[in-house]
């Protein structure tokens, strides 16, 4: 074998010897994920005291992760995850929120055990609302570990910087695309193959808002793209399946796809828009 290759190997080995791989990264959050919620633990704990423990060993496995983490804050390891299980209350509380959200929209839920045990689209909210917080206290990499791991498990792809407000609803789920300057309200709720992307990818506009506002109350059925850093869903919308949008639309709108009947007469398939354009 080339030696030089070999050599170049070695090197980039010795460059990083104690990366966090992602599968501690992974192993933490669904130790975490268990933590926050019994149906996903792998152990029973004997004693209140032992379940404090417990909590520790995942406050020190984050600071050990991030202490190796290649990609640092400028905070200290360990200010950054007494910070992240101080909001952890809080992460927990929104959580809570989202099952809500997910079995009061969805007739289908005979529970909330269901919700949390079967449902994709609360995993990737938990991946998401951890990641997130990490991504807020400037934490690189990790972040996108964690939720590129929910992404491979769900089908459902949120950057860690997205901002999503309370009570969010991803129904089905699969093929969800959610950006990361993409703002969120309370109370939104989206089907699946929903894209609130970008539209540009150019590189000199990576601090630039590139992904759409949606607002509180919103609905996105499936297929539904909408692009672009200024465009708006107002609050109380609704976005029906496949429709394409990269302009704002006021609140209380309703957008949906039309397919036309008849093409022999030239007629195109077409979105209706009940309100006036922004």
């Amino acid at each position: 074998m080339d030696r030089d290759f070999i050599n170049s190997l070695y090197i980039r080995q010795q460059a990083c010897p104690n990366c966090p791989s992602p599968y501690a990264v992974v192993n933490w959050f669904n130790e975490l994920l268990g933590t926050l919620f019994p149906d996903f633990a792998k152990q029973q704990f004997s004693s209140h005291k032992e379940f404090e423990l417990h909590f520790e060993k995942l406050r020190l496995q984050l600071e050990q992760i991030l202490s190796r983490n290649p990609l640092k804050s400028e905070r200290e390891s360990s200010e950054i995850a007494e910070s992240f299980f101080e909001q952890l209350p809080l992460t927990h509380q929104k959580l809570e929120q989202d099952i809500t959200a997910l079995f009061e929209g969805d007739p289908a839920a005979k529970s909330r055990t269901e919700v949390i045990r079967t449902y994709p689209g609360f995993v990737a909210i938990a991946a998401h609302r951890i990641a997130h917080e990490l991504d807020a206290m400037g934490v690189q990499l990790i972040p996108r570990m964690i939720s590129e791991y929910a992404h491979g498990k769900t089908g459902i792809d949120i950057h860690p910087a997205a901002t999503i407000g309370n009570f969010f609803c991803i129904d089905h789920g699969t093929g969800v695309v959610i950006g990361e300057t993409t703002v969120i309200g309370d109370h939104v709720k989206i089907y699946q193959g929903v894209t609130l992307g970008a539209l540009s990818v150019d590189k000199k506009d990576a601090k630039t808002k590139r992904h759409p506002t949606i607002g509180d109350n919103a609905v996105i059925y499936a297929g539904a793209t909408i692009l672009g850093g200024k465009t708006h869903i107002g609050h109380d919308s609704v976005v029906g399946g496949n429709v394409w949008l990269t302009r704002s639309i006021p609140p209380f709108s309703k957008v949906y796809y039309q397919a036309s009947m008849n093409g022999a007469d030239g007629s195109t398939d077409t979105i209706v828009f009940k309100g006036e354009m922004a």
